[in-house]
């Protein structure tokens, strides 16, 4: 298993989570973020934001799924031909997996 954290723009968090959904991986958590990439922050007029809203989703899935989350998210997440702050996706090993209320192993 994998966990998959994609920091993106809110704006396209919505389309994101849509495409996820019509792609069959529907379970996601969605959280308010704030930071900076390479681009350390923006510059609008004379104020300088440091640190700039985004939202992180995290989906854990089977290894053989990640490619097509990542296709899915990079293809919609992106804006234009790919700007400065459109965001990250990170991918780590998910050692185990239980859902509460049943406590069931696995996905």
């Amino acid at each position: 298993m994998l966990l998959i954290r994609a920091i993106i723009r809110p704006e396209k968090t919505g389309i994101v989570m849509s495409e996820l959904a019509a792609a069959g991986f529907p379970a996601i958590t969605k959280m308010d973020v704030y930071g900076r990439g390479k681009q350390k922050g923006i510059t609008v007029g004379e104020i300088h934001y440091d640190e700039i809203p985004k939202e992180m989703l995290m989906i854990v899935c089977e290894d053989n799924d990640k490619n097509d989350l990542v296709k899915i998210i990079l293809r919609n997440a992106r804006s234009g031909d790919g700007a400065y702050g459109d965001g990250r996706i990170f991918i780590s090993p998910v050692e185990d997996a239980y859902t509460v209320s049943t406590g069931k192993q696995g996905l």
